[in-house]
């Protein structure tokens, strides 16, 4: 972590106030371009890739109304993704009843399996465990979708597992699809690590009641129920940051407990802990380049303490005992003394105004769906719209995706896909039905992003650097090898069969569209068999890139 950044107000944050503070006039065409090539490249970057016959259902309705359409995902249908999704058991449930029927037993199925081995520790046999999970390992029958596994140690990991799925079915199927776009950004900027202790039970009420509400609405709401999920409350350890006077109390008591007595079901006295301050400031609002101090990761660590879970619901609460009551000074604006979760709340306010958070989401949003280096002008504009509709990310997005610069012919094709959406565009490309989601599961463990398990709070990277290399472009060719398999259990492609000249003709034409370079298009006609073209197809240096 870079020190002097704490030293110092910065250059970013002076321009964001000078960009907020003069009128900057937007320059969005009135009317869309509804070209073809317009089109396509719309849908690479607001879906997860365009499906055969998308860029005429567009045009016949016309670009705007689509892009209009996609901000108010409500009328979509998505009858057919429910249908999907209704096999899956856990993706309903609130924290607490994922930890008792799942979480809970999983545990104790671990120590009783601990105990069983501790007493045949004499015996020669011995048992493969799943490491993610501590229970006795699973063949891999490949059903046609994630099952409850037998065993109650194997329900945690099937919490993670059937998020996972569903994820990746809504990436593929859902008609709503800008909506699924923007879960998947607001979940990495919001990030929490799935394989840090009881995380898994609050994973799934994070994306479903924190996350995917908000993703169209003001950023302020969406900060303060990141900031009240226990997902984020246990991740960043502020559950357990208490003040002062509080930690001294919790310690006395425990002191006098009997020896062997155990801690009781409550508070423990842990002390301040600034990891929640720290990432708020630094990633969630203002921005590595801010302008914050380390005494400001400190006033806000205080203003937090007394934030935390309940453990009998499984859901925040704010607890006064563990509160730091005093006065505190934030970015430079004073919060008077006894405020109680008021002062958590006042802080989330100060952020969620500054100019310095309207740039960071503005740059990040812009970096999404421009370029890994958007125009500053766009950016400017689009922090200044920010603030003009307090915090509205509906149309802060509405205005990068209909800008001039989101159009401008340099942008094409310039963004790496991730694993996820590489993925993705690829079942979408082929119009295939996902019968068996799990290798598609392992294919983003192996191309480096299984969901829901990026371990820093950063969350996964959308940059080109984070995912270029010979290994990946590899393992992405193969993966297209299995795709095309005519035995492939994860994909039945129908649109695969028939002549291969006609078929490798509409692949081309759906998946690439008209900017194809000659070498490309030379190498995709040298295959001899459907497998070998599909792989050359989704392999492509053009298929890569959105």
């Amino acid at each position: 972590m870079n020190v002097d950044r704490f030293t110092r107000p910065t250059r970013l944050m002076a321009v964001a106030a000078v960009v907020l503070a003069t009128t900057v006039s937007p320059t969005a065409a009135p009317e869309l371009p509804n070209d073809a090539a317009s089109v396509r490249h719309t849908l690479s970057r607001l879906t997860f890739g365009a499906r055969p016959g998308d860029v005429a259902r567009v045009q016949r309705i016309g670009l705007e109304r689509w892009i209009n359409d996609q901000l108010t995902p409500g009328v979509a249908d998505n009858a057919d993704l429910r249908a999907r999704l209704a096999a899956f058991e856990t993706l309903t449930l609130d924290s607490s009843q994922i930890a008792r029927d799942y979480v809970i037993p999983a545990r104790e199925a671990r120590r009783a399996q601990q105990r069983a081995s501790s007493a045949n520790a004499s015996t020669n046999g011995t048992t493969q465990v799943d490491p993610s999970s501590g229970a006795p390992a699973q063949g891999d029958a490949s059903p046609q979708m994630p099952r409850r596994p037998n065993g109650a140690a194997m329900g945690q990991r099937l919490i993670i597992e059937e998020l996972a799925s569903s994820k990746l079915l809504r990436a593929v199927y859902s008609d709503r699809q800008l909506e699924e776009v923007l879960v998947d950004f607001w979940f990495n900027h919001f990030n929490v690590f799935a394989g840090k202790g009881r995380e898994p039970q609050f994973i799934t009420s994070y994306e479903r009641d924190t996350i995917r509400p908000h993703v169209m609405g003001h950023f302020r709401e969406l900060l303060g129920a990141t900031a009240q999920s226990p997902a984020m409350l246990f991740y960043l350890d502020n559950w357990l940051s208490t003040s002062a006077d509080a930690t001294r109390v919790l310690a006395q008591r425990a002191a006098r407990r009997p020896p062997g007595a155990g801690a009781p079901n409550g508070p423990r006295a842990a002390g301040l802990n600034e990891n929640y301050g720290r990432e708020l400031l630094e990633l969630h609002t203002l921005g590595v380049d801010g302008g914050y101090t380390q005494q400001d990761v400190v006033e806000v660590a205080r203003a937090f303490t007394g934030w935390t879970i309940d453990p009998r619901t499984q859901s925040f609460r704010f607890a006064p005992a563990l509160h730091d009551n005093g006065a505190k000074v934030v970015l430079g604006q004073k919060i008077a003394a006894d405020g109680g979760i008021r002062d958590g709340e006042r802080v989330l306010d100060i952020l969620a105004s500054h100019p310095a958070t309207a740039q960071h989401i503005a740059l990040k949003l812009a970096r999404r769906f421009v370029s890994d280096t958007p125009p500053p002008a766009l950016v400017a504009r689009a922090a200044k719209r920010f603030h003009d509709t307090d915090g509205d990310l509906r149309e802060v997005v509405r205005t990068i995706v209909t800008s001039p610069e989101f159009f401008a012919a340099d942008t094409t094709r310039t963004k790496v896909k991730t694993p996820l959406e590489f993925v993705a565009s690829a079942v979408r490309a082929l119009d295939a039905n996902v019968r068996n989601v799990r290798p598609l599961l392992r294919a983003l463990q192996e191309l480096g992003m299984p969901s829901y398990l990026c371990q820093p709070p950063t969350g996964y990277a959308d940059t080109a650097e984070a995912w270029v290399s010979s290994g990946a472009l590899v393992s992405r060719m193969n993966l297209a090898l299995e795709l095309a398999s005519p035995g492939g259990r994860a994909i039945a492609a129908p649109g695969l069969r028939g002549d291969l000249v006609a078929v490798r003709t509409q692949l081309v034409a759906d998946a690439l569209g008209e900017t194809i370079a000659r070498d490309t298009l030379a190498t995709i006609e040298k295959a001899t068999t459907t497998q070998q073209m599909v792989a050359l197809v989704l392999g492509s240096p053009e298929f890569q890139r959105r």
